[in-house]
């Protein structure tokens, strides 16, 4: 498994768990519509990007033309960013 989808899944993890403990402890009701439920979304979404692969916001940025580069590829002159 790559790093980048470790990333995601441990992110998405960390943003769920941060949900889910503030509603469990009192902090944040989820039995209301509010903005947290973005935020699940979010997570759940980096969570599944990291098994799957699959990324609602890549099939959109597509759409509209925007290419998917590479951002550690080596460079004209060799040289690589990361």
């Amino acid at each position: 498994m790559e790093i980048n989808r470790i990333v995601s899944i441990f992110a998405g993890f960390m943003v769920m768990l941060s949900v889910g403990l503030a509603h469990w402890m009192g902090q944040a009701d989820l039995s209301h519509a509010s903005w947290l439920w973005l935020t699940l979304f979010v997570g759940f979404n980096l969570f599944q990007m990291g098994f799957t692969g699959f990324c609602p916001l890549v099939k959109v940025l597509k759409a509209f033309g925007l290419q998917k580069g590479e951002c550690c590829a080596p460079s004209k002159d060799g040289k690589s960013c990361c």
